[in-house]
């Protein structure tokens, strides 16, 4: 009976790429999150009159009417923190929170699934925002960049 003996290498080989090195997973992050954060806070201004409005044709919300101009504050100030990535994921949260409350409390009334109460769009955000508290604001934020000057 013969044996046979596996060679062993006391070294190690590692492969680094961008992608495993957590340059373009960073950069990746950064980039949803800037694009996510910019269209909420565009959403944001519509509540004000910008961008058509809530109506299309101007409209903003009048002062301090609950929730509907406290939401478009929300969105407008947390949406920017998010979008330089400063108190990311405190600001996910809150418009996270802010994207739920809207969902159950405006669409859900009118039918059950997102399709039929045209609820999609704060679902989506509820869902994405919540994400990026979790996973941070990736590598490039307003801090990073003052950082590194």
């Amino acid at each position: 009976m013969t044996t046979e003996t596996l060679p062993t290498s006391t070294s190690t080989t590692s492969t680094h790429t961008a992608a495993t090195s957590g340059i373009l997973p960073g950069l990746t992050l950064s980039a949803f999150r800037i694009v996510v954060s910019f269209l909420f806070t565009c959403h944001g201004l519509q509540g004000f009159g910008l961008f058509g409005g809530i109506d299309g044709a101007g409209t903003g919300v009048p002062f301090g009417m609950w929730p509907g101009w406290y939401a478009g504050v929300i969105e407008l100030v947390a949406g920017a923190f998010v979008l330089f990535g400063v108190g990311t994921r405190a600001a996910a949260v809150l418009c996270s929170g802010t994207m739920a409350y809207a969902y159950f409390t405006v669409h859900q009334s009118l039918a059950l699934l997102p399709l039929q109460n045209m609820g999609e769009p704060a679902a989506l955000y509820s869902w994405i925002f919540l994400l990026i508290a979790v996973l941070g604001p990736g590598s490039l934020t307003v801090a990073t960049i003052l950082h590194r000057r």
